[in-house]
């Protein structure tokens, strides 16, 4: 198993910019990336999710080693409602 950071961050109607930062254990970076969305959307309210949905949710992922540093692959994703449509 391998540890990856995994940050969030949208656009909320009230506070502007909001986001986390997830540490999690998975095989590869997409499962990794799956499980801590998961866990970011459930901690979401009706209103939060909506506002991530309407101005996207932006998705970094980052390998970390034993030592907890950065390795070489970090990935950045953006993934917007709009361009689903």
């Amino acid at each position: 198993m391998k540890t990856f950071e995994v940050s969030f961050r949208y656009q909320d109607r009230k506070s502007g910019s909001e986001g986390s930062v997830v540490k999690i254990d998975a095989s590869s970076l997409p499962g990794a990336i799956a499980k801590a969305t998961r866990e970011f959307v459930k901690r979401l309210d009706r209103k939060q999710r909506f506002d991530m949905n309407k101005s996207g949710l932006e998705i970094k992922a980052v390998c970390l080693n034993s030592a907890g540093t950065a390795k070489e692959g970090e990935i950045e994703k953006t993934a917007n409602q709009n361009e689903m449509n």
